[in-house]
C-alpha cells in the first residue's frame, strides 16, 4: 500500500467511524441501520454455506469448516439485529412498509454501489460461489470483515447505557465485533496457506487499495450529483460482513 493509499484509508475510516457512530446513537436513524444490518449479515448465509461445501469437495477441510461457522455465524447476527428491531424500536423486523425500506433484498444494502465499485472487473459468473477465485473471495473479505470488526466495536462504544434494552443491544454488538475479528483472522490464515507467507501483503494491500478507489468513486458521485446504482448486476448480494 501506497503512503497516500494508507493516508486515503485513515480519512474514510474516520468518517466511517463518524457517520455510524451518528446513526446507531441517533434513536431515528438506528432503526434503518439495524433494519439493513439484518438483512446484510442473513444475506450472506448460502452463499458461505455454498462456499462450505466447495471447499469440502476441493478436499479443504479446514476452510469448509471455517466458513460453515461463518455461516452459522452471519445467521446470528442477522437474528440479533432483527431482534433490536423489535425490541428496542417496537417495530416487527419483517414490516418493510413501517420501515420504509425495498422489498428488493439487495436494495436494503446499505452500500451496494460500493460493492460494484469494489469489484469493478468482475461479472455475475465470475462472482458465483461455483467460480469465483478463492484468492479473491478471501482477500476482500478479509477487508471487509477485519474494517467491520473494529466500526461494530465503535457502534457499541456509542449506545447509551442508561437503559437496559440498549445496554443488551450494547452486548450483543460486541459479541459480533469479536466474531468479525475471528473471521478476519482465519480469512488471513487462509490466503496464507494458499499463496504463501510472503504474498500474503500483496493481496491484501490490493483489495485495501480496491477499497479506497472504490469510496472514491462513491465520494465523486455524490460530489457530481449523479445518482449511484442501487443493486448490483444480476441481483448479486455481495453483502458477507
Amino acid at each position: 500500500m501506497t503512503f497516500f493509499t494508507y493516508i486515503l484509508h485513515l480519512v474514510f475510516s474516520g468518517a466511517t467511524a463518524y457517520l455510524s457512530a451518528r446513526n446507531i446513537r441517533d434513536p431515528i436513524t438506528r432503526r434503518q441501520v439495524l433494519a439493513e444490518y439484518q438483512v446484510g449479515e442473513s444475506g450472506s448465509v448460502p452463499f458461505l454455506q455454498a462456499l462450505s461445501e466447495r471447499a469440502a469437495r476441493e478436499n479443504d477441510p479446514w476452510l469448509s469448516e471455517r466458513l460453515a461457522s461463518h455461516a452459522a455465524d452471519e445467521e446470528r447476527h442477522g437474528k440479533i439485529f432483527g431482534h433490536a428491531l423489535k425490541q428496542i424500536l417496537n417495530h416487527e423486523a419483517k414490516n418493510a412498509s413501517q420501515l420504509q425500506l425495498s422489498q428488493n433484498p439487495v436494495a436494503l444494502t446499505p452500500s451496494t454501489s460500493f460493492y460494484i465499485a469494489y469489484l469493478e472487473g468482475f461479472n455475475h459468473k465470475d462472482l458465483k460461489p461455483e467460480n469465483i477465485d478463492w484468492n479473491v473471495f478471501l482477500g476482500s473479505l478479509y477487508i471487509l470483515e477485519l474494517d467491520a470488526s473494529k466500526e461494530f466495536v465503535r457502534m457499541a462504544n456509542v449506545l447509551p447505557t442508561n437503559d437496559q434494552l440498549s445496554v443488551s443491544l450494547k452486548k450483543s454488538i460486541m459479541s459480533v465485533a469479536s466474531d468479525e475479528t475471528r473471521h478476519a483472522a482465519y480469512l488471513y490464515e487462509a490466503i496464507k496457506r494458499r499463496v504463501g507467507e510472503a504474498k500474503v501483503d500483496k493481496i491484501i494491500d490490493e483489495w485495501r487499495t480496491r477499497q479506497i478507489k472504490a469510496s472514491l468513486s462513491i465520494v465523486a458521485s455524490v460530489i457530481a450529483g449523479a445518482k449511484p446504482p442501487d443493486q448490483l448486476e444480476d441481483g448479486i448480494l455481495y453483502s458477507w460482513v
